[in-house]
């Protein structure tokens, strides 16, 4: 059924005017649809790409390892509106004494720059993904401000005098087994510790006894620890962290020896450079929605879609208003973000995270439009921001 066809009701009390004109190229409107278990109350931004005046790029909160509300991070970017964004490392009672990083599970790119690859599929935070997609999954917008869907696998090299090594994440709070990952000031002052626990099969498996790191300044390793550090990253410097073979690897490296790292992303779909992107996982590709989606969960969610060959942009988020919080499964998401005319729809992260903020005419900050579940509002890894220009 097409969004707005249930019956009207009475929107949550307090909620933002029914529809409305944000900014040039940016609308918002609520609206009610029926779900399986009752009617739930909808919160959508359209996002006109082909407007010169409007941008997509990344909220983030000054560092991959740290969490913001999405009200505080579209304030601090100047923002006038924008949601949620990725699943990400909110806790870590499956390992006592170490640090929650609060870091994203997939890709990050924010104003064309790399942040951060994925973490191993089974070290992701979040439901069950829907057969035949992973952690590189992401949703996007190229330098042609044309949004779309993507792979975005991490490609990375330390070059040594003795050879070269595999470089295998970036920024990430969990590296693959016998693996090297980088780190750099983006990251942030968050222990690195987490990144050496759990399997490639297991998130919950144990912390990695055999570990190393070095600090790489001006192209030559500075300093080496037997184990992840913590604390800030200068600019110009790269923390190479291993675990296992990998930490074996960082240990034939001497103070003063020379190594070059190199670090790039690639797409699968497309050779135009992304200005932003962020993880999450397909609902809904080619009008159509995936095999094996969740049909019987149902939760607060939010969602990330686009049209008109991309050239139209849709974030959708549900609200956490106790009338209202049965929410969608995940498969009548995909049935939703259909309705209102995508080709191509994303998942977000949900329930507590889920937020929607824009900035109302005649104010100068942002006003969460949605009622999340939590309260206050619940700090979160990265969003994804709505930007204009007079």
């Amino acid at each position: 059924m097409l969004a707005g066809a249930a019956p009207a009701r009475a929107a949550p009390a307090g909620a933002a005017p029914g529809t409305g004109r944000i900014a040039s190229g940016v609308t918002y409107r609520q609206f009610n649809l029926p779900a399986a278990r009752g009617t739930v109350h909808a919160h959508l931004l359209t996002v006109d790409l082909s407007d010169p005046h409007v941008r997509v790029d990344l909220l983030d909160p000054g560092a991959v390892a740290a969490r913001a509300p999405v009200s505080a991070m579209a304030d601090t970017a100047g923002a006038v509106a924008g949601v949620n964004g990725d699943f990400f490392n909110i806790d870590e009672t499956q390992h006592p004494g170490v640090e929650a990083t609060g870091a994203s599970v997939g890709p990050a790119i924010a104003h064309g720059r790399l942040l951060k690859s994925a973490v191993p599929t089974a070290q992701r935070f979040g439901p069950s993904l829907p057969p035949g997609t992973d952690t590189t999954d992401v949703l996007g917008v190229g330098v042609d401000r044309r949004a779309r869907m993507d792979r975005l696998k991490f490609v990375g090299t330390v070059r040594t005098p003795d050879g070269t090594l595999a470089l295998r994440g970036l920024n990430q709070y969990a590296l693959a087994q016998g693996s090297v990952g980088a780190y750099t000031a983006a990251w942030g002052s968050a222990s690195r510790k987490r990144a050496t626990c759990g399997s490639d099969t297991n998130r919950a498996a144990g912390c990695s006894t055999d570990t190393y790191e070095v600090r790489v300044r001006g192209g030559r390793v500075v300093t080496a620890a037997d184990g992840p550090g913590s604390g800030p990253i200068a600019a110009g410097t790269t923390v190479l962290l291993g675990r296992e073979a990998g930490a074996d690897r960082l240990r034939a490296l001497t103070t003063g020896e020379r190594v070059t790292v190199r670090r790039q992303m690639v797409a699968s779909a497309t050779r135009v450079p992304y200005t932003f992107a962020v993880g999450g996982y397909p609902v809904l590709r080619g009008g159509r929605p995936l095999d094996g989606l969740d049909d019987t969960t149902s939760a607060v969610r939010t969602a990330a879609g686009y049209t008109s060959g991309g050239r139209r942009l849709l974030l959708l988020a549900l609200d956490g208003a106790v009338a209202y919080r049965s929410g969608l499964t995940i498969a009548e998401v995909a049935d939703e973000m259909r309705a209102l005319g995508a080709v191509d729809a994303f998942s977000l992260d949900g329930g507590g995270s889920t937020t929607l903020v824009a900035r109302t005419p005649g104010d100068r900050t942002v006003s969460v439009l949605n009622h999340p579940t939590e309260s206050p509002e619940r700090p979160v890894a990265n969003g994804i921001g709505i930007f204009s220009k007079p």
